[in-house]
């Protein structure tokens, strides 16, 4: 460390940039200098402490100690120490005007907790650990126990630490500049657990801004907003044994996955508590009894990154780091996933990489600068959603993204990732009016950053968390979605069937008597059904905003009849090539459209057109896990084959699901006219038995009980281009599925 010059007062410029709050270089004021007083070699000692009256220099393990001068009333105090030269270990004691008694570490006797390597890779977008560097990470430097808090801010001209811990006075916590890497650290000694902070950032223009940090992870409830430290890893794993089946499983599709979508904060509520929601520890047991009784394999949570308003539905995060505290704290949230994991449920999460709100305290002109987001509206601002885009082409924004992803797949154990709203992060002119976007380099319409940076998210997560898959929701026909960034792709493992769902939706909800003009929204589906990797889906989207629920979209006039309906269309779904997802109250056909600030209608389940539904879902999935041809084929395009979707007259389908040997068959025929239709026949692969396996009309899930006495034998009857066939009484409004036996 340099000898400099040294008079007993610093001067007055310098006085009054820490005063004020305006001091860019805090620790080239306070803490221990090495210095020369009037030809004298020793050493200077400043200090900067709210509440003291009084201030000496303690060093470490000795009793010696130096009494400081106070400079000012907010205590700022010095000393000279002289014939030392080598800076030692050293604490503060202060007394205060009532007369207490204090003796604590100076946080400016710390060299920086970031090393150059760090800060490199951060600045280069490839710190894919940052949020253990980044934030408020609590450490142990030399031997002292403490937080080091640590922000990027590289327009800012100064910045300082604020807290209950200095009473929210910038004063008394000034940060200091790491360079060019644009971020500020301070060591804090004898901070820990719990304590309240924000950082409070000076712009160029010397407007302060209250922030909170981008890599807390908790922080207090509205209307509060503080970020609060945390240890993140308290929690102790119990889960091996299912981390290590997840990585043997690494790379395939081969398997069955049946996707439980929940919104944590409605799907149970407590009345007898106010009505409140359940807590992450009382919901885990419940969720787990509940998908492992109706047989789906993943829970995928709507999102749980904190946001402030309820009605968001968890869309628009603040804290991307932080599990909300609605639920309790992070160490919670971890017991949840562990708790489903022991229980054999892998656990989705929404993940909202596409933009963020304009919350002043958040991540809005950070730093007085469009430094998350896009600084021009016509690339930086959402149309629909009020929000805020990020700037993919910046490293460090990259790099707080990618390590989110990756955060919340090391903290919490996630299995996989769903990434929202997709198609708004590839095109350039999305839901935008000409004149209102602007092209990329080559002209086009394509966002190449944001193409890149799901791709290199992709292999990351691939890289790092094996096994663990991410999911997108796209609704366009981008080509590739969920093919290998190595073949042109953006490499996520699924893409949900946006198209499928829409098509089929508007099949259903019409009335009987008008479907047989529509047949196509039922087969065009299969015209691209295996250009990707799909999970067929119907999620909370579809049932809110007056879009009605699942049972009231369809076409009839009566419960009976839309339960019928719904009844069909769920066992179509299920046989239907792909994953599948469904959200919470579909599965037991809940009358009300999705209400966020209540908990769904499970007493509808005593009633038998609900109960019914909950029974059929429960079975599909049970075949569908249970039957390989069906959960393993979902991407084998052999393992489809159309027996007849021509019948639209009858409003018929009819559909083969089979192996890639051809050993194990599956006949599908679904019949979705008001009437029961006798001797009616379709042409099947091959001789034997074929037994009624499923029957949406069951008399067990509250349908008419017509069917076919449990199964039918082929005859050598040609039909449908086929040697024999088999000849069915279709119940009105039903889905049958046949599996085939040599015997007969």
């Amino acid at each position: 460390m340099p000898t400099v010059p040294c008079n007993l007062v610093i001067t007055a410029p310098e006085i009054d940039a820490l005063l004020h709050a305006r001091h860019a270089a805090p620790h080239a004021v306070l803490g221990m200098h090495p210095c020369v007083k009037k030809g004298q070699h020793g050493l200077v000692v400043r200090a900067l402490v709210r509440e003291a009256v009084r201030c000496a220099v303690v060093a470490a393990g000795r009793r010696e100690a130096w009494a400081m001068t106070r400079l000012d009333p907010a205590g700022l105090f010095e000393a000279f120490i002289p014939r030392r030269r080598e800076v030692f270990r050293y604490q503060l004691r202060i007394h205060t005007a009532g007369g207490e008694m204090r003796q604590f570490a100076d946080p400016y006797a710390f060299l920086p907790t970031l090393g150059a390597q760090d800060l490199y890779l951060f600045n280069e977008g490839n710190e894919h650990r940052i949020y253990e560097k980044l934030g408020a990470q609590l450490r142990t430097v030399d031997g002292t126990a403490g937080v080091a808090f640590a922000v990027w801010a590289p327009n800012a001209t100064q910045v300082s630490l604020v807290g209950n811990f200095n009473h929210w006075d910038g004063r008394y916590h000034p940060m200091r500049s790491l360079g060019a890497s644009g971020v500020w650290e301070l060591f804090v000694p004898g901070l820990g657990e719990g304590e309240l902070y924000k950082f409070f950032i000076r712009d160029r223009q010397g407007v302060v801004h209250a922030k909170t940090d981008p890599y807390g992870t908790h922080f207090e409830g509205p209307p509060n907003n503080a970020s609060i430290v945390c240890d993140a890893r308290k929690h102790r794993w119990q889960d091996d044994a299912w981390m290590r089946r997840r990585a043997e499983q690494a790379g395939r599709t081969d398997r069955p996955m049946s996707i439980y979508e929940v919104h944590l904060g409605s799907w149970r509520r407590k009345p007898e508590d106010g009505g409140r929601p359940l807590t992450y520890r009382e919901l885990a047991p419940a969720l787990a009894d509940h998908a492992t009784e109706m047989g789906f394999t993943h829970i995928e949570i709507m999102p749980v990154a904190e946001h402030p308003f309820d009605g968001s539905w968890g869309y628009q995060v603040t804290g991307f780091y932080a599990p909300t505290r609605r639920f309790g704290p992070p160490e919670d949230f971890a017991w949840f996933v562990d708790h489903l994991h022991q229980r054999g449920i892998g656990v989705i999460l929404d993940w909202v990489p596409a933009h963020f709100p304009r919350d002043s305290f958040a991540l809005a002109l950070f730093d007085g600068t469009h430094l998350y987001e896009h600084a021009d509206p016509r690339k930086g601002a959402h149309m629909d959603w009020g929000t805020l885009i990020f700037n993919y082409g910046r490293n460090e924004v990259r790099c707080f993204l990618q390590a989110n992803a990756l955060a919340w797949l090391d903290r919490y154990h996630i299995d996989g990732l769903r990434v929202d709203a997709v198609a708004s992060m590839l095109y350039l002119d999305y839901s935008r009016k000409e004149g209102e976007w602007i092209p990329n380099r080559h002209g086009g319409r394509e966002n190449l950053e944001a193409i890149d940076f799901l791709r290199q998210t992709n292999e990351l997560v691939r890289r790092y968390h094996p096994g663990a898959v991410t999911i997108a929701e796209e609704s366009t026909s981008f080509p590739g979605v969920s093919r290998p960034v190595a073949e042109g792709g953006l490499g996520f493992d699924y893409k949900w069937n946006m198209g499928w769902m829409h098509d089929t939706l508007r099949y259903f909800s019409r009335e009987p008597v008008y479907r047989q003009w529509h047949q196509h929204d039922l087969t065009f589906g299969m015209l691209y059904q295996h250009a990707e990797n799909f999970v067929t889906v119907f999620s909370h989207d579809e049932v809110v905003h007056g879009k009605a629920s699942m049972l009231f979209k369809m076409g009839a006039w009566h419960i009976p009849e839309k339960a019928a309906n719904l009844r069909a269309l769920y066992a179509h779904m299920w046989a239907w090539p792909g994953k599948k997802l469904l959200f919470m109250g579909g599965e037991f056909a809940q009358s009300h459209e999705w209400n966020h600030a209540a908990s769904l209608d499970w007493h509808l389940c005593q009633y038998p057109d609900h109960e019914g539904v909950r029974l059929l879902v429960r079975d599909l999935n049970r075949l569908y896990t249970g039957e390989p041809v069906l959960g393993e084929n979902d991407f084998n395009p052999q393992g489809f084959e159309w027996i007849n979707a021509d019948d639209a007259a009858a409003n018929v389908i009819a559909y083969l699901r089979r192996d890639a040997a051809g050993r194990t068959l599956f006949a599908v025929v679904g019949h979705f006219s008001a009437v029961t239709r006798h001797d009616y026949r379709i042409g099947v692969p091959r001789a034997g038995r074929w037994t009624e396996v499923i029957n949406t009309s069951s008399g067990f899930y509250g349908g008419t009980g017509t069917g076919n006495a449990g199964g039918v034998v082929a005859e050598t009857v040609p039909m449908h281009g086929r040697e024999h066939s088999i000849r069915l009484t279709l119940p009105p409004l039903s889905t049958l599925i046949f599996k085939w036996s040599a015997e007969a």
